[in-house]
């Protein structure tokens, strides 16, 4: 099973390496790399691949092609496979050449040096043994690079998201300060007829001042939420960016569920379970330095003629045969290593269930916000919402027909500018929310839609 995952990951890395290899070679012309000069900001595809009809699913899209710190992940799980057929193999075989300074007279003639070449094989299952942690050691780092991709969506949904509640801010501002602005010439004229008090007029006007540099400032908060999204695109900090939109296809769910698919599908989960793999393997390695290594070996010996003629096979070069054995005599340095081995599978034992714990615990309040901020989207949209409207509309008909102060019409569209601004924050988080928990629990939602 572990060989048939190990193909797969192998197989998932060429494909991913393949793609990222066309993108950069259609995007950056060949002469220059052929010059050795790296890619520049005339070199940078965004412009073709993201615009102002991009959605969501197009932006997760390509931070997962252009974030370095993702592609980095990429790399050290590459490096991992790598590394599986290296430790597998046999060690370097030694050729060594030793040349005599005072030749040794033999009844064939003198030997001068000789020449030899040695191969040590490791204890029958240990470059097996080997090999084996090399690939739990690669899976670990395979679901690493599947755990930075979903922090990375995560990242990315949340920079999304706010953007989008600080465009509804701007937007809601606007609209706030433009219903004051109409009443402000009636308000006017009912002044110069003294059925308005002058207060009443610089009430309004305060309002409306107070609506714009409201306005003003979450307009200049766009220019760093802009800058953190486009941060995790690795795209120019002040490039262009669509509108955003939050349409998301939520399913129903319940807590000990969404426990049960942590458990199963976190992949920071799987990599801890693979790295106790490994140390279970390690500690095995261990136990094997009180078994013996071989050597192998041949040697050839240079001999020159006799003096003493009609000696039978003089000059004759000898070959010799060499076999030894590494001897595992230092049991206090075999017994250190089981120990520390020992401990490292510990270790990783009670690292997997800490970090379970820590998610587990974490899950349950993101679970908690996104149900308030679901309960709070609700209470705004089918109760508090309605009725501020309607309030507003009685106490704007009061003020024109003079049964009602226009203070009254003020706190009304006060309560109104709130409760909007309350449920476009609760629509967020519940969004936000949403998106953590796909994280937490390892997967990322296919029903997510946008209109």
């Amino acid at each position: 099973m572990r060989r048939n995952n190990l193909h797969l990951n192998i197989t998932q890395g060429v494909i991913f390496s393949s793609l990222l290899m066309v993108l950069f070679l259609f995007f950056f012309p060949a002469s220059r790399l052929m010059a050795g000069q790296l890619p520049t900001a005339q070199d940078s595809p965004e412009a073709v691949e993201l615009n102002e009809e991009s959605t969501l699913s197009d932006y997760l899209a390509y931070a997962a092609l252009h974030n370095p710190g993702l592609k980095a992940a990429f790399y050290r799980w590459q490096a991992a496979l790598a590394r599986i057929p290296y430790v597998r193999a046999l060690p370097q075989p030694q050729l060594t050449f030793a040349y005599f300074i005072r030749e040794i007279e033999t009844r064939v003639g003198p030997q001068r040096g000789k020449v030899g070449i040695k191969q040590m094989f490791p204890w029958f299952d240990k470059p097996k043994l080997r090999g084996s942690a090399a690939e739990a050691f690669a899976e670990a780092e395979k679901h690493r690079f599947d755990a930075q991709k979903l922090a990375l969506f995560y990242r990315v949904k949340q920079a999304y998201f706010e953007h989008y509640f600080v465009l509804r801010t701007v937007a809601l501002l606007k609209e706030s300060a433009a219903l004051l602005k109409d009443r402000e010439a009636a308000l006017e004229s009912k002044y110069r007829t003294g059925s308005a008090s002058y207060a009443a007029l610089l009430k309004l006007q305060v309002e409306i001042d107070k609506l714009e540099e409201r306005r003003q400032s979450a307009a200049a908060l766009l220019i760093p939420v802009k800058a953190a999204l486009n941060a995790v695109l690795n795209r120019f900090l002040d490039a262009p960016l669509a509108e955003p939109r939050i349409n998301i296809d939520k399913p129903r769910f319940f807590s000990t569920q969404l426990e049960n698919i942590l458990k199963k599908n976190n992949p920071a989960l799987k990599s801890s379970t693979a790295l106790i793999e490994k140390a279970k393997i390690d500690l095995k390695l261990a136990k094997r330095n009180y078994l013996p290594d071989f050597s192998l070996g041949v040697d050839y010996m240079i001999t020159g003629e006799t003096a003493m003629p009609g000696v039978p096979d003089s000059g004759k070069d000898p070959l010799a045969v060499m076999v030894s054995i590494h001897l595992p005599v230092w049991l206090k340095k075999n017994r250190a290593a089981v120990g520390a081995a020992d401990n490292r599978f510990l270790a990783a034992l009670n690292r997997k269930q800490e970090e379970e714990n820590k998610l587990l615990s974490r899950l349950q309040m993101v679970v908690y916000r996104f149900r308030d901020a679901e309960r709070k989207m609700a209470l705004y949209k089918d109760k508090l919402l309605p009725r501020a409207k309607q309030a507003l509309e009685v106490t704007r008909s009061a003020f024109e027909t003079g049964s009602s102060d226009f203070l009254d019409f003020i706190d009304s569209q006060r309560t109104l500018l709130h409760f909007e601004l309350e449920y476009e924050r609760a629509r967020t988080d519940s969004a936000r929310g949403f998106a953590e928990i796909e994280m937490l629990t390892g997967k990322h939602n296919p029903k997510e839609k946008e209109k």
